[in-house]
């Protein structure tokens, strides 16, 4: 009887974080589909107006699908500043000042963001400051091998800054914990309400599984290196945090 068998070349994906045993083959894949693309990964939008779901996008990358909460780990996290010498006026132009360390700026003025006036409590409108100071969470969910983005804004640092050292406190590094993500409604001292997030520790991961975060992080870090200020555009709308205005992306 003759060998029927036929090779299947398609990428499989485990279920859960064993999905993390193929990255090997990912890496591969990546080199040789991704070859020449400017690849990104995909962005999650929060709402506007303090909502509480948000829009991750779908499998096929056109349509959003509303969350409640976003659960995986935070394989790596990177400040995200951004500094425009005009009004803001949405997506499709790159800030004139970037950093992803939240030490050096790319850009104009750039230079050294602990001695940057932009950077400076007082320098926007009294209370904030020009250059917003976000934070980039890449976040790896079960049963998918690449990481989706969230551009935390200004009005949740404090809420990340407590969570991080809380997992610290006990001895975890955020990329060896599941975590949970949800948005509640939060209002500034203006009387403003926007999307502010929480976050919960969901549990440990075990020792095979952090053994294979530990590539993912190490990719990702690769990846955010040579990111440029282009990469802070915004395709969705802005949301002040300061002021409630919602700024409608670029046509």
């Amino acid at each position: 009887m003759s060998d029927m068998r036929t090779e299947n070349t398609e990428l499989t994906v485990n279920s859960g974080f064993a999905a993390l045993e193929n990255m090997d083959v990912l890496n591969e894949a990546m080199a040789d589909d991704c070859q020449g693309l400017e690849f990104s990964f995909d962005r999650v939008k929060l709402p506007a107006g303090g909502g509480t779901a948000f829009e991750i996008p779908s499998a096929e990358g056109e349509d959003y699908e509303m969350a409640k909460d976003i659960t995986g780990v935070i394989v790596y996290n990177h400040p995200a500043y951004a500094y425009y010498h005009d009004k803001y006026t949405g997506g499709n132009n790159p800030p004139d000042c970037g950093s992803f360390d939240g030490i050096q700026g790319i850009g104009t003025p750039g230079g050294n963001c602990a001695s940057c006036p932009y950077n400076k409590f007082g320098s926007g409108d009294g209370q904030s400051k020009l250059c917003k100071n976000k934070r980039m969470l890449y976040i790896l969910r079960e049963n998918e091998l690449f990481p989706i983005t969230l551009s935390l804004p200004t009005g949740s640092l404090k809420a990340f800054t407590n969570y991080v050292k809380s997992q610290l406190s006990r001895g975890r590094k955020l990329n060896r914990v599941v975590t949970k993500i949800t948005l509640k409604k939060a209002t500034n001292a203006s009387g403003i309400a926007f999307s502010q997030a929480v976050f919960s520790f969901v549990r440990m991961l075990d020792a095979d599984e952090s053994a294979a975060i530990a590539g993912v992080t190490e990719s990702v870090k690769a990846y955010a290196a040579n990111l440029t200020p282009t990469a802070l555009m915004e395709d969705v709308p802005f949301v002040d945090t300061e002021t409630g205005e919602v700024i409608e992306p670029l046509k």
